[in-house]
């Protein structure tokens, strides 16, 4: 990729928000913000050597929101000539005239803004010039590195090379204007393993800004052989009260769920298990989680979220008791309290580890239980916290894994889960913006076999 992939400079999409807001303005509104973005990408797949697909994207957009008062109104566009641009705002004023008042509406607080000049480079735009021919070798390489691990690998979901880039520019009303450019690229395997009548399927794929900082293509693919071969002549075990290790992988769902349950729209909908949980013990004392927005390179990286608001670094957890929610601009005012700079989701966020050793210093501290690898279906009630999902990983014995298991169910709730945390690995998996290594657990559920 090069900077001739964009059509428009960044210049150019603030002059087009300058004319949507311009636009809107006249047409009557009182407030209005606009977002504008550009993005192209090119994935590549083979499959058994063979070239499957190669895609290339590319496309724009527009979308207009504008208030009446405090009477909202959208409306979006994938043409950028003028008429297209009037049109879009007459529809979005259109359609804020007949909206209900919302006193929880608008913009963002023009005092959260960030300040013009307070914008830095986090470094987040590195073009691949990669030509078809090349990524289709790296692809390539990276299914046969995962084939050739063991002659059990017959069959393959491919081995897959994309990269994409995307420019957007947010405006408001208020005079806040901002751009951003920013890559983001990948290398994947998928394999599947047999062993008598029964096949396993793992993967394993490394993501970036820039395609220096890639896992190469043969270690890619050499881990997902691996992974799909580690799972073969799988067995059930006893259902029973278990410690359980999460993966460093499927340690983040974890805290995915966490941060759902402190998010704004959570919260306000009273769909959260840790409703009015601020400044209280939420998690066990040995986890601390920080959030840093201005990791360089970084996958959630950047100085303002969606609406503008200036973005800061907090310690999210502080000794399990939480010192924060995620709140937007609406979902603070439904609140009663003040964004904090989390429109569009969570930056970059971090657990800190509690033992040193990696997975094998896990497996020592559980001795005998539940390595969970993978995790299966959804089963979980977030206004509850109850929590029940298909499971596969190892058996552990005295420290050492013994042999690969299926067919499990673990259950719990998240709010004991959370409390019962008991070590936190340094085996951190940093591929996307939730930095976590594996997470054990004092005792779960696990149902396997009567």
């Amino acid at each position: 990729m090069s900077e001739q992939i964009f059509s428009y400079a960044p210049s150019e999409l603030e002059a087009i928000a300058a004319r949507i807001l311009d636009l809107a303005r006249s047409g009557g509104a009182s407030a209005a913000e606009t977002d504008i973005s550009e993005g192209c990408g090119q994935n590549v797949t083979v499959r058994l050597s063979e070239v499957e697909t190669i895609e290339y994207n590319r496309d724009k957009g527009v979308s207009v929101t504008l208030y009446l008062g405090q009477k909202k109104g959208h409306a979006s566009t994938s043409d950028f000539s003028d008429a297209a641009l009037q049109d879009t705002v007459n529809a979005a004023l259109n359609i804020a005239r007949y909206t209900a008042d919302d006193d929880c509406s608008g913009l963002a607080d023009v005092e959260l803004l960030l300040k013009r000049g307070d914008d830095r480079d986090l470094d987040l735009y590195h073009p691949w010039d990669l030509p078809v021919a090349r990524a289709i070798e790296l692809a390539r390489e990276c299914e046969d590195a995962a084939r050739g691990v063991d002659a059990r690998i017959r069959n393959s979901e491919g081995g897959t090379v994309a990269s994409h880039a995307t420019r957007h520019c947010y405006a408001n009303s208020h005079g806040f204007v901002g751009s951003q450019t920013t890559s983001r690229h990948s290398l994947s395997a998928s394999v599947i393993a047999e062993s008598g009548s029964t096949m396993q399927r793992d993967y394993w794929y490394s993501s970036a800004r820039c395609a220096d900082d890639l896992l190469a293509a043969a270690n890619v693919g050499r881990m997902a052989g691996e992974r799909a071969i580690r799972r073969l002549d799988g067995r059930r075990i006893k259902t029973g009260q278990y410690p359980v290790i999460f993966e460093a992988p499927v340690a983040g769902s974890l805290l995915s769920h966490l941060v759902q349950a402190v998010s704004g729209g959570s919260l306000y909908r009273k769909s959260s298990f840790l409703l009015d949980s601020l400044g209280k013990q939420v998690c066990a004392d040995i986890v601390t989680i920080d959030e840093d927005p201005f990791v360089l390179r970084g996958l959630a990286s950047g100085c303002s979220d969606d609406e503008g608001v200036a973005t800061c670094e907090r310690r999210l957890l502080d000794a399990g008791m939480l010192q924060g929610y995620f709140l937007g601009s609406y979902s603070a005012r439904k609140l009663g309290m003040q964004s904090t700079g989390h429109a569009g989701g969570p930056h970059n966020l971090s657990v800190r580890p509690t033992l040193s050793g990696g997975l094998d210093a896990m497996l020592q501290r559980m001795g005998s239980g539940l390595l969970v690898t993978e995790l299966m279906g959804q089963g979980i009630n977030m206004v509850t916290g109850d929590y029940s999902r298909g499971a596969s990983g190892f058996w552990v014995e005295n420290g050492v894994i013994a042999y690969p298991v299926e067919e499990l169910t673990i259950a719990g709730n998240l709010r004991d889960m959370l409390l019962q945390i008991d070590a936190i690995g340094d085996d951190i998996d940093r591929r996307g913006s939730r930095h976590m290594g594996s997470v054990l657990l004092s005792s779960m559920m696990v149902a396997g076999e009567a």
